[in-house]
């Protein structure tokens, strides 16, 4: 941890009250979405001091849950932590040691640190209906992933291949199902109740997730990254769009997918980071929130060229001059911290101002361009909540 940081770690949060003038602005921007036919339904939450203070729905009644994809990974991160602190698990070990069946095929050098920041090497593991219905099906699948990376040298983002397999390794030590385990750890601790595989029958009030817009030409790649990119060509058309629309399958619900399936209001998250902040009853030590939330443990480049800032499962704003980037925002501290979800879903805390945030659409817009775009308003807009 570099000196600025930790003496920031230091700092008493920012006194100011909360401008009602700048949360009507934030639930303006928020409304536009829905408005514009960008999404069906929007949720925004901002909490402070282990509270709500936004809190709104619009497009769907109150309460309405959302999937909310990869926001998902920081409760995946929150019980790794804990088990972490209880000494039931080192970062440094290979994954292997846990789960025998993953040593195959050159992965008994990867690591759990590895797996928590996307540098194990096998991104795009497949693994999907039916084969993640059981434990015993998930594992034989672990066992044929072959490594397309060598671990620890390249940062590429692995959108659930890493969660499945820590959340094996969640269930290997707790003797729980992955679901189970993250409740008992993390979010019943928290007063926040189940938030992943949602049993079929406690279902109601999901709001599904729709495609809308169409992806942006290597034109309009070039005019705003600098880099012309036929996205078309990386990623067939609709595949990876129905990878996520999978997610809302009732069964794919109930199972709970570790790396994108948690299914929450918007509120959930908000709350799920001040927990992170203000660490109710000792729940992890004083040295793990540190590793999860204020080290950034990998600094390898994403896709962009942009340091990917990679924790024990979390991303860091820092004051790079990329924050806004990585769904921070232009109005963040250095030391906000958290992980957005596909689509455009936001979930960070900023230790500043004790403000965290959470916001889930229903409309996952396939311009990214655009998308992007309303991330750094939304992020920037609440995460300055405070008067001036």
């Amino acid at each position: 941890m570099t000196d600025s940081i930790a003496s920031a770690a230091q700092t008493a949060p920012d006194p100011r009250p909360v401008s009602p003038a700048k949360v009507e602005r934030l639930l303006e921007r928020v409304r536009r979405e829905v408005d514009e036919g960008l999404a069906p339904a929007v949720q925004i939450a901002v909490a402070r001091h282990g509270e709500l203070i936004v809190d709104e729905t619009i497009g769907a009644p109150s309460g309405s849950r959302f999937v909310v994809f990869s926001a998902t990974k920081a409760l995946v991160a929150g019980a790794i932590w804990r088990l972490i602190d209880r000494g039931d698990v080192e970062v440094g070990a290979p994954v292997a040691s846990y789960l025998p069946e993953f040593g195959t095929n050159g992965k008994e050098v990867v690591t759990v640190e590895q797996v928590l920041t996307h540098t194990g090497g096998f991104p795009m593991a497949p693994l999907g209906p039916p084969r993640w219905n059981t434990r015993e099906s998930r594992r034989e699948a672990l066992s044929r992933w072959r490594l397309t990376l060598v671990p620890g040298e390249t940062f590429l983002y692995h959108p659930t291949s890493g969660h499945w397999v820590l959340g094996e390794i969640i269930s290997e030590i707790t003797g729980l199902d992955h679901a189970d385990a993250i409740e008992e750890l993390v979010t019943e601790p928290l007063g926040l109740g189940r938030l992943l595989g949602i049993p079929l029958d406690a279902q109601d009030g999901i709001v599904e997730a729709v495609a809308t817009g169409q992806r942006p030409t290597p034109e309009e790649m070039e005019a705003t990254f600098g880099f012309a990119i036929d996205i078309d060509t990386l990623i067939p058309p609709d595949v990876a769009v129905n990878a996520l629309l999978t997610l809302n399958d009732p069964d794919a619900r109930r199972i709970g997918v570790p790396g994108g399936g948690g299914v929450m209001r918007a509120a959930d998250l908000a709350l799920l980071y001040q927990g992170f902040l203000h660490n109710p009853d000792g729940l992890w030590s004083p040295e793990i929130l540190e590793a999860g939330t204020a080290v950034a443990r990998v600094t390898l480049p994403d896709w962009a060229g942009v340091p990917s800032n990679r924790t024990l499962g979390l991303i860091l704003a820092t004051d790079d001059g990329f924050a806004y980037r990585r769904s921070f925002g232009r109005t963040a501290s250095p030391r906000s911290f958290g992980h957005p979800g596909a689509g455009g879903q936001l979930a960070f805390a900023d230790p500043q101002t004790g403000l965290s945030v959470g916001y889930a659409t229903a409309g996952l817009d396939q311009n990214l361009i655009r998308e992007g775009k309303r991330t750094i308003a939304l992020a920037s807009l609440a995460a300055d909540l405070l008067e001036d």
